[in-house]
């Protein structure tokens, strides 16, 4: 039996759409939540023409909120969906705000001033203004129509705010998705060529009147212990195609338990932006890159005394080691990410005080 289109259209969508389905349906429930109260009041008939023209836009914003939740474009970045939908809604969300009567902004009152210290300082002078007419209303005064101007222009800056928190969220997420890409594709040519031509630059030691070994292979043999000729050409004869595809795959599953290690000091986040994912996959082939690059070091006798590999065990060993070593260099990247997830929010969410009593006019 076929499909019925409006399936295949949900199906379709859902093979493209990679956002949070949660965050999605959230948005789309809180749009038909604020339409239904337009509706509501617009039904009446009782607005006058400029709150009716406030009105037609919050439903216009709306429309387009939904639509950009709704359509299937397969270029377009679903996360990004979410921030334009979010700030239509925000707009329509603002609009109603101007129309909703005093009484209704009071009720609200609680709920927008979390919201304006959440994402804006304690020194901003529209958070204090606000925290001062919440101060009052709580005192007993009512709110004034200057007052609710006040509330919503605090409101959109912090609505704003809260935007720019996100977008440096997702350029920060794209950014380490960049530099993973990159890396990855190093890797991939440091494989092919050391796989190509391992004896150009091979990942083999010459232990002391033992012989030559390397990851995948080694020579005991007399001639291995003294030889004739240059040493390099004895490393070319040993040295296998293998070697450095070994030494990078070690590297990464090195780094994949550093990674998975390393999860555990990263806080989740609401956004649509993976945080955690992009910083797990940096470090799959920056632990590859070090593990390669930890023996070349060691074979260059950079540290005295672990030149001195006698065994294809002892490579791999080191191997691991500086594998799981890349976390090291990531840890900033790290650090760097909880800082910017900390961000949504958080900085600014630290109660503020009003600096006087609403009630007293100021000296």
């Amino acid at each position: 039996m076929a499909d019925r289109p409006g399936l295949r259209d949900r199906r379709r969508r859902s093979a493209h759409e990679k956002g949070l389905w949660e965050l999605r349906e959230s948005l789309t429930s809180r749009i038909s939540e604020l339409e239904a109260l337009l509706r509501a009041k617009t039904g009446r008939g009782e607005l006058p023409v400029e709150a009716q023209a406030l009105a037609d836009q919050a439903f216009k914003e709306l429309e387009e909120a939904r639509s950009t939740l709704r359509h299937d474009h397969r270029r377009r970045i679903p996360a990004a969906h979410l921030a334009v939908a979010q700030t239509r809604f925000d707009v329509a969300h603002n609009l109603m705000l101007r129309i909703a009567s005093l009484d209704e902004v009071t009720a609200m009152m609680p709920g927008l001033v979390a919201y304006i210290r959440e994402h804006l300082p304690v020194s901003d002078e529209r958070r204090v203004q606000v925290e001062e007419i919440a101060l009052a209303i709580r005192s007993g005064s009512a709110l004034h129509e200057v007052q609710r101007e006040v509330v919503v222009d605090a409101v959109a800056v912090a609505r704003h705010s809260h935007l720019r928190e996100n977008l440096r969220v997702r350029s920060f997420t794209y950014v380490v998705y960049g530099m993973s890409v990159a890396l990855s594709v190093i890797v991939v040519v440091l494989g092919v060529l050391g796989a190509m031509a391992p004896e150009t630059v091979p990942l083999c030691f010459r232990p002391e009147k033992i012989g030559v070994v390397c990851p995948t292979e080694s020579d005991m043999s007399e001639g291995s212990r003294d030889p004739d000729g240059d040493i390099d050409d004895l490393y070319a004869t040993v040295a296998s195609s293998w070697d450095y595809p070994v030494v990078l795959f070690i590297g990464i599953v090195a780094a994949a338990v550093a990674a998975a290690t390393s999860l555990r000091r990263i806080k989740g986040t609401s956004t649509p932006y993976n945080v955690p994912v992009a910083l797990a996959l940096l470090k799959l082939p920056t632990g590859a890159l070090t593990a390669v690059l930890g023996l070349l070091l060691m074979r260059g006798e950079f540290v005295p005394g672990l030149q001195a590999l006698d065994s294809s065990a002892q490579i791999v060993a080191w191997a691991v080691i500086f594998g799981y070593s890349q976390q090291l260099f990531t840890k900033l990247v790290d650090n760097q990410a909880q800082s910017v997830l900390n961000s949504v929010g958080g900085p600014h969410s630290t109660p503020g005080k009003p600096t006087r009593d609403p009630q007293t006019p100021a000296a």
